[in-house]
């Protein structure tokens, strides 16, 4: 991340044309038709909108990505479509059984791109529950904005993709029948009218005490603190689909060749792995599904045994949603304690503002965590795409930043401790009774459980069960 000028908050492409670019995946909530109208926008005032969304969510939005597509300076492809497009997601993954060494790789890349300039990355999907706009339940995320020569490392990413053998223009996997652009274009308006706009209050700070995004590129000038960044992309195709052999990645502005295997992993978790290994005083890990493989619990124990300590913040069973992840990520725990690691699973929120910011509107609604997040030795961070699980390490593509800053990762870190930390139980082995033990704090005393929090026999049985035989590539 560098501090942009003036003059960089408004370049543009080579070739002198505004664009936007967006790899993301959404329900057809309020807030993703939103920025889908803002997208049209966009290209009614003469920018080149590129917008490529992963199929396995998308199904359903064939009406609203026709619409969009038929309006001038707009493409959309779609991520290695599923076979069937008609019908729910469970039927359309059903029906596409046959072919599930290719289906079950998914695109789980979250990147946005303003003329070459500004990017976001992150976990965050676009929908209502991503922007506190859901009840009952909204997603605690966390986003980096990017200016500098990491945003062309990002933009060669999105461009190996965008080219990639796995992506489709939209209108040769549309299903159904196809109606005229003008037709489109007219039902795609009727679609995104009366949405209102979402706007956070013009004073409104985030978790880190900065303000409001918008009004800065108002005034023409973008706070931001200058780090060292390295972009990290899993390759978009391998050999064969369920496995991964490494990816790009870039330092500060250049995505290098595809990488030779490191394992199974891709390129994402092999750096993360990397990175675990170099600690020496702290591992703060932030994963809402999280379900170690060998390698990180070696990665993790080596960090342990150098003298760093090791955190791990996930959701418990009563915020995931997820449950079979849950278990999947269950049978870990005692080998994790063992090996000196601190767990903590996310409470229901007892609080008032379940989130990383402070917003009115997530009053009243469970918090689910959805960051992935890792400070190292509070001057290395991560953050991404990437969930710390088999899946996002052998069948999705991801996408990372690991960045250098010891005041970002400062802050990061003191978040974590201040704000999340103490919204969680402790899970420890409880002594003289074995097994384990959910220790929180609330009315100013520590209260102990002995038995999964928020939680019924029946339900620890049926889900208990379910992992036992799933393979933990699939959770």
């Amino acid at each position: 991340m560098t501090r942009p000028s003036r003059r960089a908050s408004r370049s543009c492409r080579p070739r002198g044309i505004p664009s936007t670019r967006s790899t993301t995946s959404w329900p057809a909530t309020p807030r993703g038709r939103q920025f889908l109208r803002e997208l049209r926008d966009a290209a009614v005032r003469g920018v080149r909108v590129r917008l490529l969304v992963d199929d396995l969510y998308a199904g359903g939005d064939d009406e609203m990505l026709a619409g969009l597509a038929a309006h001038a300076n707009v493409e959309v492809r779609v991520f290695n479509p599923l076979p069937v497009r008609s019908g729910g997601l469970r039927t359309r993954v059903l029906l596409s059984l046959h072919e599930i060494g290719r289906v079950n790789r998914r695109m789980h890349n979250k990147l946005f791109i303003a003329d070459n300039s500004f990017a976001i990355t992150g976990g965050r999907n676009v929908a209502d529950e991503y922007f506190g706009r859901s009840k009952p339940a909204n997603f605690i995320d966390m986003d980096a904005l990017l200016a500098g020569p990491a945003v062309r490392a990002l933009s060669a990413s999105f461009d190996a993709f965008w080219n990639g053998p796995l992506s489709y223009p939209f209108e040769a996997i549309a299903a159904g029948q196809r109606p005229t652009p003008a037709r489109a274009r007219e039902r795609f308006a009727e679609l995104v009218r009366d949405l209102g706009r979402f706007v956070p209050p013009a004073n409104e700070l985030d978790a880190l005490g900065r303000g409001p995004v918008g009004a800065q590129l108002a005034r023409g000038l973008v706070e931001l603190v200058p780090a060292r960044v390295r972009v990290v992309a899993d390759a978009m195709v391998q050999a064969p689909f369920a496995s991964d052999a490494g990816g790009n990645s870039g330092d500060v502005g250049n995505v290098g060749d595809a990488g030779e295997p490191q394992g199974r992993e891709g390129a994402v978790m092999a750096a993360n792995l990397d990175l675990f290994r170099t600690a020496r005083s702290e591992v703060l890990v932030v994963s809402p599904y999280f379900v170690p493989m060998p390698r990180m619990i070696e990665a993790l124990a080596h960090a342990s045994r150098e003298g760093a300590s090791v955190s791990v913040m996930t959701n418990s069973l009563a915020t995931t949603d997820e449950p079979l992840v849950h278990y999947g990520y269950a049978r870990y725990r005692s080998a994790l304690l063992q090996m000196g690691a601190a767990l903590y699973e996310l409470m229901p929120a007892s609080e008032p503002h379940p989130a990383w910011s402070d917003t009115e509107n997530g009053r009243g609604s469970l918090g689910r965590l959805h960051a992935k997040l890792a400070v190292v030795d509070r001057r290395w961070f991560y953050v991404g795409s990437m969930n710390m699980d088999r899946r996002s390490a052998h069948c999705n593509t991801e996408l990372g930043l690991i960045v250098d800053s010891p005041a970002l990762a400062g802050e990061l870190a003191d978040l974590i401790r201040r704000v999340r930390v103490p919204a969680s139980f402790a899970v420890s082995e409880a002594p003289r009774r074995g097994g384990l033990q959910w220790s929180f704090l609330r009315d100013g005393r520590r209260w102990v459980l002995h038995r999964e929090p928020e939680s019924n026999w029946a339900q620890r049985l049926r889900w208990s069960m379910l992992s036992l035989v799933v393979d933990e590539d699939f959770l």
